[in-house]
């Protein structure tokens, strides 16, 4: 693990490990198994208190690790719920001058496997022998390099180290709800919407404070308008909600999967809120529209989740 994700200031050991991944011989057998123990539960909860607890665990992990997979923040957060900054050992060791302590369980995450690839079954060359592809058409030596599988790989929170203070690391990229709703809105070129911020005296849509209604005549872009206030952590929280209405139901017809797109949509905003440091009002999260879905459907919700949350803050952040 080459580099490090942070939500708050260095801290003392505090965090608890609930789970253990500590068998290498079962490892992966058993954080695949705990993966699916986890959504297969949170589809059968019939007490939406409950469920709405674990799902806002979940999204409050994926705040602080945004760019991490869902798998992954769901391994973070079946291992070590509190962690707030996780690096691998010789990271935490060469480039921070920390050290884990001694006794320290390690958080284990799926890495990415990249080595050269099969053109036709897109395994390995060792795994491609053992297969009844029979791809010939350029020689293993000269195939390119991709993603072939996963392997588990140990990472530890920072509560698990000690040694040299961290540098100061903010907890958003952007100093104040000023800088904010202007990086917000320069983002939106590489969302592909148009949002713009409208006075109160041209404001047509009542009571709401934000819609995502209609395409531009000229750009095709959903657009997205705000009522100006003063309050410009309002008007950020505001644009954050539209961005992630855009991005998850605008085209969306079917009115079933609207209404789930919609807890989408809510939990996406949770996320970019909890991220750049905005107040997360109204975080029960209802999740009668996901009633009986099957786990694999639950589970590209929560991929989706994650992506569509990692884009919009990478989109603001760049």
């Amino acid at each position: 693990m080459s580099t490090i994700h942070s939500d708050t200031p260095d801290q003392k050991h505090s965090t608890t490990t609930t789970q253990s991944f500590e068998d290498s011989e079962t490892r992966s057998d058993e954080m695949r198994e705990h993966l699916d123990e986890w959504v297969e539960d949170l589809a059968e909860l019939t007490d939406e208190a409950q469920a709405s607890e674990q799902f806002q665990q979940w999204l409050d992990v994926q705040s602080k690790f945004h760019d991490y997979s869902a798998r992954n923040t769901l391994l973070i957060k079946l291992q070590c719920l509190g962690a707030t900054k996780v690096a691998g050992y010789q990271t935490w060791k060469e480039e921070f001058d920390r050290q884990v302590q001694q006794g320290e369980e390690a958080i284990w995450i799926w890495a990415p496997i990249i080595t050269k690839k099969c053109p036709g079954c897109g395994n390995s060359p060792s795994y491609h022998a053992n297969t009844d592809c029979e791809y010939d058409k350029t020689d293993p030596t000269d195939w390119s390099r991709g993603l072939v599988g996963f392997r588990p790989t140990s990472v530890f929170d920072v509560s698990q180290t000690e040694g040299e203070p961290l540098p100061e690391l903010a907890t958003a990229a952007h100093g104040d709800s000023d800088d904010l709703v202007d990086a917000l809105l320069a983002a939106t070129a590489d969302l592909d919407v148009d949002a713009r911020l409208v006075a109160p005296d041209e404001w047509e849509h009542g009571s709401a404070r934000g819609v995502c209604e209609r395409r531009s005549l000229t750009t095709t872009k959903p657009v997205i308008e705000v009522v100006e206030r003063e309050n410009q952590a309002a008007i950020a929280s505001t644009l954050v909600h539209e961005f992630a209405h855009a991005e998850l139901h605008f085209d969306c017809e079917d009115e079933p999967e609207r209404a789930c797109r919609e807890v989408e949509a809510e939990a996406v905003a949770y996320i970019i809120s909890r991220h750049f440091g905005l107040d997360a009002d109204n975080s029960a999260f209802y999740l009668a529209a996901w009633d009986e879905e099957a786990p694999d459907t639950l589970r590209d919700r929560l991929d989706r989740i994650s992506r569509t949350a990692s884009e919009i803050i990478e989109a603001v952040d760049s």
